[in-house]
């Protein structure tokens, strides 16, 4: 477990590269404690720095950063909502199945897809039926990862 302190203050640097390196080193520091501390750069006005803090507590493997990851559903930056998802599925905590479930209803194809994966991954039948409801998706990516999903679940 690395000591975090010195990547604290770049994540209030002047430039997003500092901020973003930061990021990745709290990230793959190992440390718990990096989750909170990175939950804080969640509001940052640049949409490469706040995609690297979520892709960076995915990275730190820890239920600490689930409460984070789930806030992050909520960004208007659908890439970051996808990057959400794919940390939440890495960690596989059961807290995140009823944010996944709302995922499913999102507009943007990616994050339906994403959704519906890590929800068959994860296995709680909750997810069978708001899964079933995107079978008749417009998108044929989706309606295939729905497909796959359910498989999953009805195993």
């Amino acid at each position: 477990m690395r000591d975090i302190a010195p990547f604290i203050a770049g994540l209030a640097g002047t430039t997003a590269k500092q901020r973003i390196a930061a990021a990745t080193a709290l990230g793959k520091s190992g440390n718990p404690a990096a989750a909170e501390i990175l939950g804080t750069a969640l509001e940052d006005r640049s949409i490469p720095v706040r995609s690297e803090v979520v892709l960076a507590l995915g990275r730190l493997n820890d239920s600490a950063a689930v409460p984070f990851l789930i806030r992050a559903l909520d960004d208007t930056e659908p890439s970051i909502r996808a990057a959400a998802i794919a940390g939440l599925g890495r960690i596989r905590d059961p807290a995140a199945v009823a944010p996944l479930i709302t995922c499913l209803k999102d507009r943007s194809m990616e994050v339906r897809i994403g959704a519906a994966q890590v929800l068959g991954r994860l296995g709680d039948r909750r997810a069978l039926e708001p899964l079933r409801v995107l079978r008749n998706d417009p998108f044929t990516d989706v309606r295939d990862a729905v497909s796959v999903a359910i498989g999953w679940l009805d195993r």
